[in-house]
């Protein structure tokens, strides 16, 4: 198979090939519309948080939207994006302001995984809608409180799992979901590592750069002094998830989709091996079991062995045994010379068509591919899996109720303390 990622030709729209369990599909045609948009029609963004992925997002807001304002608890990292666009835009450090903004109609949420809900749900309240990265979340109760703001106050919420925007992605997960391998046997994942333990004692105090407002940065987690190994928060727990829910997110992500468990998740969970690290294993109603075993595979998706044949599925790429299960699928796949975004690996971190979706959703009100709902139970997924190894025992989950099952000292680590100034809104 041409390893180069394909993309989708707008002209021709896609109609999908009936065989080997591929139905009809259609696709966001968000660009021939953002394209077309009268400037009265213009949506108007202001970011929260301009740190690379955050600026990278903004890089490619397609034409039909305009940066309104910045905010950036570290001010010089705002100001050299500023200047590096020749912006006109406004800076605040508290992204309070910028949701007072009356003419912004929303917010690019970049900031660090701990940071992230609260800032989406208060933009909620300010009638803004949302494009937040992924992992979505920091802890499970944290991400239905966002689905209940999304939902209470009417906003369009899209998670920057931008594989549901990838043409590749969604027929080979619709391919899954319909049957196409027959009975699945067995998903096997990339054994994602969790996040380290605080260091005890912490580290010592240092100076805090000119323009970082710490205590803003800090946001929910502990007050602890300024030290710069903090600012490596993905590899702490008090800040994230690991590569469980950072690259999870995403292969997760594709499994439950995979699977048409977009609202729901695994009923059991078990670790397979010891330790914060361990192999995990899940289980779904219907029987599926998901082992996280592979120390390499697709970190973007899932190995799927079917009565049928196996099928690796992984960031707009798909490989299979047979190879005629690929070849299927990616016959639907019309490939052009303007449409070959995906050409190398720079390309591939790109979002353009993820947005693009996100604004259409916010003129005609629709959920985005990547809604809420379906950000929080994906991480969801990886948030058990770090709890099963925390708790080093099989768990019983209700997903309806998002609760375990008669397991009162799992159910307690749903949840964390948040510092005061930082709760979430009632």
């Amino acid at each position: 198979m041409n390893n180069k990622v394909r993309g989708i030709n707008r002209r021709n729209f896609l109609t999908v090939s009936a065989a080997a369990g591929v139905t009809a599909l259609t696709l966001p045609q968000a660009r021939s519309l953002v394209a077309e948009t009268a400037p009265s029609n213009r949506i108007r963004v202001g970011a929260i948080g301009v740190g690379k992925r955050a600026a990278l997002l903004l890089d490619q807001l397609p034409e039909g939207a305009e940066i309104v304002a910045l905010s950036e608890c570290n001010l010089p990292r705002a100001e050299e994006y500023k200047a590096k666009r020749s912006g006109e835009w406004p800076i605040y450090q508290d992204y309070r302001r910028v949701l007072d903004h009356k003419d912004i109609d929303a917010v690019i949420v970049g900031t660090g995984d701990f940071q992230r809900v609260l800032p989406c749900i208060e933009a909620c309240q300010a009638g803004k809608d949302v494009y937040a990265e992924k992992p979505l979340t920091l802890y499970i109760q944290e991400g239905r409180a966002l689905v209940s703001a999304v939902r209470k106050h009417g906003r369009v919420l899209q998670v920057g799992s931008q594989q549901r925007s990838m043409a590749i992605n969604r027929l080979a997960c619709e391919f899954v979901r319909n049957g196409g391998l027959g009975k699945l046997l067995e998903v096997r994942a990339v054994n994602y590592s969790n996040a380290g333990v605080t260091p005890s004692p912490l580290p010592s105090a240092e100076d805090v750069p000119a323009g970082l407002d710490w205590n803003q940065w800090l946001s929910q987690a502990a007050e602890r002094p300024f030290n710069r190994k903090w600012l490596g928060w993905m590899g702490w727990r008090d800040f994230a998830g690991g590569e469980m829910t950072n690259w999870g997110a995403h292969g997760i992500d594709q499994i439950q989709w995979a699977l048409g468990a977009d609202g729901s998740g695994p009923v059991e969970i078990k670790p397979l091996t010891e330790g914060p690290n361990g192999q995990v294993s899940m289980r779904y109603a219907d029987g599926v079991v998901v082992n996280f075993v592979l120390e390499k595979g697709p970190s973007g998706g899932g190995v799927f062995i079917g009565e049928k044949g196996k099928l690796e599925i992984n960031r707009n790429k798909v490989t299979s045994n047979p190879p005629e299960i690929a070849a299927e699928i990616l016959k639907a796949v019309d490939v052009s010379d303007e449409e070959r975004k995906w050409s190398d690996q720079t390309a591939l971190w790109q979002a353009r068509e993820h947005l693009e979706n996100w604004l259409d959703c916010v003129r005609s009100r629709e959920r985005p591919v990547a809604d809420v709902e379906i950000g929080h139970r994906s991480v969801t997924a990886c948030h058990l899996a770090n709890i099963a190894r925390a708790v080093g025992r099989p768990l019983k989950w209700d997903p309806a109720a998002e609760r375990f099952v008669d397991d009162a000292a799992a159910d307690a680590l749903l949840v964390r303390a948040r510092r005061k100034g930082f709760e979430l809104p009632a």
